[in-house]
């Protein structure tokens, strides 16, 4: 490890073009920077459940050029034929992982429904007009005893693993699910039943061969909203699983204390050979470094360590009887790893911070737009923001950082109750790497509340090429 906290070959890493591209995706994750083009438009989770309206979820199709006549609007939906999904995380195929395997395409998009444990496959070979393609529905995925799905990750050679939080009744244990790609048919259970008990976020990294999984609770737990006393009984998650990639066995159990709680999103550098990530700590409002501290014999992942490096203040609010959490709900890293960034959704603002040391992130700018303490118009003139900021999603030159306000429609409601009635929005942030700036921009806002159901709430984004938080390098 060098005296900036990277590992040694960092830099190698990124220039590594010694392979035939022949799948999809970029061979590097420098190659993503430098070879993709600005996005154009983006695929949005929109949602009803939690709402008065008697619609469907559905995916959105946001346009983002600049030139166009519809910028910064909803240009089309592609319709769920369910009502009550919720629709929540969602991912690719294939990715950036399988950059050199010949004849797959970043093609299909797997969306599951994180209330209906129904997943949905979407052809986008029409970016503009996606399609529902096909359908696996609730009881194929109890058979395996689980439920709940949440983050759909590809894997080299064309797999798809998504983290479940439960089992059929909604109670833990979670684990994993493998579909084949080539047809998405379930695969099976992907690792040994009660290897885990909870379950929420995954990032693994194969040339270190590990992976890293993180905890939120039962989904009878999260599903009716946050309770307090759920938190005192224990039902919430505080601890890092460190996986053997290839063995598909958890090697090492890291708990994060009472500063850890409910640690969610969870992301490694870019760079396929650092064993550095981060993890935001949602209830603690903190932010994690982990990092390998050792290797052990054989190819297994070694020991890591994870230290808090960011600690975000409750403050004080007038209307709450206990200071407001920042509630850390979803951070991502650069696709350079030079900076990371993360919400505060019940504060209301973005943080943007220097990582290039990793275990020494240094604050270099953040945006206020709506939750608790922020702006509620936060653009002169354009209609009020309810929620704070949520889902990231960064362009792949790092210039370009959008988000949404919805967290899950129980927690809205609780937290933010106009969003059911308003609808949320997505907003965007110019970025200047060079400068380590964000400047809110005031010509974009994609209003969630003008959908002609009604309104509606939006979740993750992603980008057709690929984005900061799917791809994975081998």
């Amino acid at each position: 490890m060098n005296s900036t906290g990277h590992d040694s070959g960092t830099e190698h890493a990124h220039h590594d073009h010694d392979h035939d591209h022949e799948g999809p995706g970029y061979t590097t994750p420098q190659a993503a920077i430098e070879e993709s083009e600005p996005e154009e438009l983006a695929y949005v989770m929109g949602l009803y459940v939690g709402t008065d309206i008697d619609a469907p979820d559905f995916l959105a199709v946001v346009d983002l050029d600049p030139d166009s006549a519809t910028y910064a609007e909803v240009v089309d939906r592609v319709e769920m034929p369910n009502r009550g999904d919720e629709l929540h995380h969602f991912g690719w195929n294939a990715c950036s992982s399988s950059c050199h395997v010949g004849g797959l395409e970043r093609r299909h998009l797997v969306i599951p429904g994180q209330r209906s444990s129904r997943i949905h496959v979407v052809d986008t070979k029409d970016r503009r007009d996606p399609e529902l393609e096909q359908i696996i529905e609730p009881e194929e995925v109890f058979e395996e005893d689980l439920s709940a799905p949440h983050t759909v990750h590809c894997i080299p050679g064309g797999q798809i693993v998504l983290s479940m939080l439960g089992d059929p009744d909604g109670e833990l244990p979670g684990g994993f699910l493998e579909l084949d790609e080539s047809d998405f048919s379930i695969d099976g259970r992907w690792d040994p039943p009660g290897e885990i008990e909870m379950n929420y976020d995954f990032w693994y990294q194969p040339r270190r061969n590990v992976m890293v999984s993180t905890e939120w609770a039962a989904p009878e737990t999260y599903y009716p909203g946050f309770d307090l006393d759920d938190v005192e009984a224990g039902k919430y998650g505080r601890q890092l699983h460190i996986w053997n990639w290839e063995e598909k066995t958890v090697e090492q159990t890291i708990d994060l204390g009472e500063e850890g709680m409910i640690p969610l999103e969870v992301r490694f550098l870019h760079s396929p050979v650092s064993t550095h990530g981060f993890v935001g700590a949602a209830l603690s409002s903190n932010v994690f470094n982990f990092h390998q501290v050792e290797t052990t014999p054989g190819d297994g992942p070694g020991r890591y360590a994870a230290e808090k490096v960011i600690d975000i203040e409750a403050r004080e609010h007038e209307d709450w009887d206990m200071p407001v959490p920042g509630l850390v709900t979803d951070l991502l890293v650069s696709m350079d790893d030079r900076y990371l960034f993360f919400s505060n959704w019940l504060h209301g603002d973005v943080r943007m911070y220097d990582v290039s040391d990793p275990m020494n992130p240094r604050f270099v700018d953040r945006i206020w737009a709506g939750g608790h303490f922020g702006p509620d118009h936060p653009i002169e003139g354009e209609r009020k923001v309810v929620g704070g900021p949520q889902m990231l999603q960064l362009s792949l030159d790092g210039e370009r950082l959008y988000w949404t306000t919805s967290l899950f429609s129980s927690w809205d409601e609780q937290f933010y109750p106009e969003e059911g009635e308003l609808g949320s929005v997505m907003l965007k942030a110019d970025v200047d790497p060079r400068r380590g700036s964000m400047t809110l921009d005031e010509e974009f806002l994609v209003d969630f509340g003008e959908m002609p159901a009604g309104p509606a709430r939006a979740h993750e984004i992603r980008w057709p090429d690929g984005d900061c938080t799917s791809d994975v390098w081998q």
